[in-house]
Order: structure tokens, then C-alpha cells, then sequence
């Protein structure tokens, strides 16, 4: 598999260098380095890097989430992740309304960060499930839980609240007594139902509307 091209963006040296250090010796591929949101913009649309490794605060200037937004609104390839101290849920709730794939805090070990930029590449999200949750908790005005009810059957409700837990397909099958086939085959067929892009997305609607954890 080719490595993937990234692009670090934050607004501290020694955090860009030493990061593009760390994933260097990783294997993956940095193209490029940026200091603040606006410069960020201008290496994603000339670089096309494939991950986008975001800071949320960025000093002077625009800042991470609205970096995040203009770069998905211009339709560029590449997919972003935000890499940040904060798990403020406004933040999470933010960089997801910006169409970040992803968010990964800094304390975070280096093999979780690996796993966030794979999970990406390989066409996912990642997003813990603890912070969709603190994110999405208070949201309001909160949709009533009849209104999942009614849009999902018995067996796609099971399921989107096993991925609301965070759940795999795998994890699923097991516990409904079906085939992983099966599971995937209810997922996208609640995807569709639900209006949203992928698992991630459903699990965030779903903790909105009361699934998981009750």
C-alpha cells in the first residue's frame, strides 16, 4: 500500500517538527508543514495531501476548524484529521459540522494516531466514541427517540445502538447471533435510511436521538 502524503499543520515548531519526525520514521510520506489555518489552505489545495493533520487552535489568523471547513469546501482530496489538547465537546461537535474525518487528541499514544490515519485511508472516521458522546450530550433541542423507532426497523435499531457503543460489524454479529455479512448489510441500509455519509455519522445521530447507553 503507498504511504500515506501528510501534511502537519500547528502553530508551534518544535510540535510540527517533531511530529513529522516521529511519523517519518514511521514510514509515512510528509509533504508539507504549515503554521497557521491560512497557509494550511493554500499547501492542501497545492499539495493534495491524502491526511491533513489539523491543530483546532492556531494562534494568529483562522483557525484550525475553519481551516477544516474551507479545505472540504473545496472539494480537495485530501481528508482531515484534528490533532489537538482540547476535548472540549464544541470543539468535537465544531469539527465535525467542518467535515473533519477525523480527531485524535495530542496525549494520545503514537499508535493510536497511526491507527486514526489509517482508519481514514482506508475510507473511515475515527472518532472515539467517549467524545461523540460528551459531544453530543446537551445537544439541543434533542430529537425524541420515536423518531429513530420509526425510521429504522427492530434489527437496524439493534444495530445502530451497538455502533453508538462503539461496536464493530464483528463485535455485533456476535452479539445479535448473525453473520458479520448481515451486520454490514443493515448498516448500509441504515445509512441510507438516516441520510449520513458512513458508521461514524450514524452513531453520532443515533446518540443524539437517546441510542447507546440507555
Amino acid at each position: 500500500m503507498t504511504s500515506p502524503r501528510i501534511l502537519i499543520v500547528d502553530d508551534h515548531q518544535l510540535a510540527r517538527e517533531g511530529l513529522s519526525a516521529v511519523l517519518s520514521q514511521g514510514g509515512y510520506d510528509i509533504v508539507g508543514l504549515a503554521a497557521s489555518g491560512e497557509e494550511a489552505i493554500e499547501l492542501a489545495a497545492r499539495l493534495a495531501p491524502d491526511i491533513v493533520l489539523m491543530d483546532v487552535r492556531l494562534g494568529d489568523g483562522i483557525d484550525g476548524l475553519e481551516a477544516t471547513r474551507r479545505i472540504v469546501a473545496q472539494g480537495l482530496p485530501s481528508r482531515v484529521i484534528m490533532l489537538t489538547l482540547h476535548e472540549t465537546p464544541a470543539y468535537v461537535r465544531e469539527a465535525l459540522s467542518a467535515g473533519a474525518a477525523g480527531y485524535v487528541l495530542k496525549e494520545a499514544a503514537i499508535e493510536e494516531l497511526r491507527g486514526a490515519i489509517d482508519q481514514v485511508m482506508a475510507g473511515h472516521s475515527a472518532l472515539p466514541i467517549e467524545l461523540l458522546n460528551a459531544a453530543m450530550r446537551g445537544n439541543a433541542p434533542t430529537p425524541r427517540r420515536e423518531t429513530l423507532d420509526q425510521i429504522l426497523t427492530r434489527r437496524e435499531l439493534e444495530v445502530v445502538e451497538r455502533i453508538a457503543l462503539g461496536l464493530t460489524n464483528k463485535q455485533i454479529a456476535r452479539e445479535l447471533d448473525i453473520s458479520p455479512a448481515t451486520v454490514k448489510v443493515h448498516v448500509e441500509r441504515l445509512i441510507g435510511k438516516l441520510g449520513v455519509a458512513d458508521r461514524t455519522q450514524a452513531a453520532v445521530l443515533a446518540v443524539q436521538l437517546g441510542a447507546g447507553g440507555q
